[in-house]
């Protein structure tokens, strides 16, 4: 397993328009096989800071993920969002063993 956590911060207008496009990257994101899970969660003492935690079964999944249509077009949607660049940290899993997930 591997576990990227993408940390985003967005402007401020745009929180809303990053929370839908984020939600419907991840909803297709689940569905690839690669990926065992895509949680989008949101900072609660400031909005505009989000986390996407990607969980890929295989060390080749996250370069698949980036040639889907619905990753495409999410960058794209986000790009001016973005108040600073994002940047990711790459983890991997103790435990659970990679049988605990789905």
């Amino acid at each position: 397993m591997l576990i990227v956590h993408v940390f985003v911060h967005v402007k401020p207008e745009y929180v809303e328009a990053f929370k839908a496009a984020s939600v419907e990257n991840a909803q297709h994101s689940v569905q690839e096989p690669g990926i065992a899970r895509f949680d989008v969660i949101q900072q609660m003492d400031d909005p505009t800071r989000f986390v996407l935690v990607e969980v890929y079964r295989t060390a080749e999944a996250p370069a698949a993920h980036k040639e889907t249509a619905h990753y495409q077009k999410w960058r794209d949607a986000v790009a001016e969002m973005m108040a600073e660049p994002r940047s990711s940290i790459k983890y991997a899993n103790v435990f659970p063993s990679d049988e605990g997930w789905g």
